[in-house]
């Protein structure tokens, strides 16, 4: 099995690996990683290094765990490889975060190339038509935008939120459950956004660290009364 993998602009990895391994004419291909910016290149350069007798291709996504808009020209770009090379193409196996943009996107949520697999064009379709994305929206997209982006933003805070956890279970003998609820009543009470109120909390039990705002301090005093603490 191969790798498709080009270096990141800035010299980190890449975001997308894509292995691929092709045994009687079949072609399979499992990226892993995320389906971000530059992901339809990986793609590319994957594709052009398939044997060119290849008669189908299969992906297996089970180890994307991450999509973006830039997922559906990924799909776009598989579906316009499957007209020009006149092969079914395939990608099963979606999980997570994926499966949800998927859904939203109205796409096939088993195999969103179902829809656009190997099939003769009519005379009436637009040869500039994606054939992945045709049927969706711009409303939709736009929603699917606005989704994509708060979960970046919810997966970048995860750490902190769960440290700021620790830190109320160790300091006032509270469950998982209830450490989330003061975080959570503290950034309602003060306005104040719940990365925010974690970052706050996390920092004030380091040696040298600040303390909490003052309108950060009193929600959470009245988060903890209300919980008994």
């Amino acid at each position: 099995m191969t790798r498709a993998a080009p270096p990141g602009l800035t010299g980190e990895p890449a975001t997308l690996a894509i292995e691929r391994r092709v045994e009687a004419g079949r072609a399979l291909l499992v990226p892993r990683g995320e389906l971000v910016q530059g992901c339809a290149e990986t793609l590319a350069e994957a594709l052009a290094a398939l044997p060119a007798d290849v008669d189908r291709v299969d992906l297996d996504m089970r180890h994307v765990v991450f999509m973006d808009t830039a997922g559906l020209r990924f799909l776009d770009q598989l579906g316009g490889y499957s007209h020009r090379q006149a092969v079914p193409v395939t990608a099963t196996n979606w999980h997570g975060q994926p499966l949800r943009v998927l859904a939203l996107a109205g796409l096939d949520t088993t195999d969103p190339l179902r829809t656009t697999a190997h099939r003769p064009r009519s005379e009436s379709e637009s040869e500039s038509e994606p054939p992945g994305t045709a049927g969706a929206s711009a409303e939709r997209l736009h929603v699917l935008q606005q989704e994509v982006t708060q979960l970046r933003r919810a997966i970048a805070s995860r750490p902190v939120i769960d440290q700021a956890r620790g830190v109320l279970m160790a300091l006032h003998a509270c469950t998982s459950d209830e450490a989330w609820h003061i975080l959570r009543e503290a950034s309602q009470l003060s306005n104040t956004k719940l990365h925010t109120v974690a970052a706050a909390v996390t920092a004030s039990t380091e040696g040298d660290g600040p303390p909490p705002p003052a309108e950060v301090r009193r929600a959470l005093r009245t988060a903890l009364s209300r919980l008994g603490r």
